[in-house]
């Protein structure tokens, strides 16, 4: 049986009479990565913030099973004229944590730590507020954009270390609005607009099953041999769309004469299934 790490049961939070969180009841799974999506203002770090404590909610309820959590919400605050280094002691010593605690999350996400915060740029803010995240080995990491400001390296190298954290039994719980990288390295995600959730599940299930896209000509023709030969397809962009195996249909429209000119497999992109529940909302 799965573990349930953190679970809300119709979590919501209100500012007068408006809902910014209405009702969200969702399940994060040990040890899986959990990508929380919507568009601006759809009460993402509301949630988060609620599933912290850092928020008391309205009505409803949010579990956390974890012993251990650390967090980055929004921007990381530090002493600007510490060191990366000498802030994450500092933070380490505030825990009873070792200096050597500070030393070791500074090596897992990357970053030399020398020198002062305020120097930084917005991704080294970023990759310090994950080793902030990661001191006191937590079983649970919530984070607010955790590459926000990265190069392109910097997100690969932090896309590894979530997948690591989730391999050696850890659970993440991530917002992002890069939602290639999501769909690349979570194991499910839920989808919050106007302040509800309106979708949880797998990556995969989400996306949905791969269609089949088939250039042919004519395409009235290619339409009636596919029907009269029993496969269930449309016409989308110039061609049919089906979801079935290539090489029985192409057989089909073969031998009634059509010409095939490209046969491919069309997967719906986690964006496709995001712009569709959240109307075209930006994340």
């Amino acid at each position: 049986m799965t573990e349930t790490m953190v679970s809300t049961d119709r979590l919501t939070r209100r500012y007068g009479t408006r809902a910014v969180v209405d009702g969200v009841s969702l399940t994060v799974h040990k040890a899986e990565v959990y990508g929380f999506l919507g568009p601006n203002g759809a009460g993402k770090t509301t949630t988060l913030r609620m599933i912290l404590g850092l928020v008391r909610a309205s009505s409803g309820t949010a579990t956390v099973a974890a012993r251990r959590t650390g967090a980055l919400i929004e921007g990381p605050g530090f002493f600007p004229y510490l060191s990366g280094r000498d802030n994450l002691r500092v933070l380490a010593r505030h825990r009873a944590l070792p200096d050597s605690a500070a030393d070791a999350a500074l090596d897992r996400v990357g970053l030399d730590g020398r020198a002062a915060f305020r120097t930084y740029s917005l991704g080294m803010k970023q990759r310090l507020g994950v080793a902030a995240a990661l001191l006191g080995d937590p079983e649970l990491l919530v984070l607010d954009e955790p590459t926000n400001g990265l190069d392109p390296g910097g997100m690969a190298g932090m896309r590894g270390l979530l997948r690591d954290l989730a391999r050696e039994g850890r659970t993440v719980l991530l917002s992002s609005h890069l939602l290639g990288e999501v769909q690349d390295i979570c194991d499910r995600v839920g989808v919050i607009n106007g302040g509800r959730l309106v979708a949880e599940s797998t990556v995969a299930a989400i996306r949905g099953a791969a269609t089949l896209f088939v250039r042919a000509a004519p395409l009235d023709a290619a339409l009636d041999a596919a029907t009269r030969a029993g496969f269930p397809v449309s016409v989308a962009d110039g061609g049919l769309r089906c979801a079935t195996e290539a090489p029985p249909l192409v057989r089909a429209l073969v031998e009634a004469g059509v010409m095939v000119y490209e046969v491919r497999t069309v997967e719906r992109s986690l964006e496709d299934v995001f712009f569709d529940l959240t109307d075209g909302g930006v994340a």
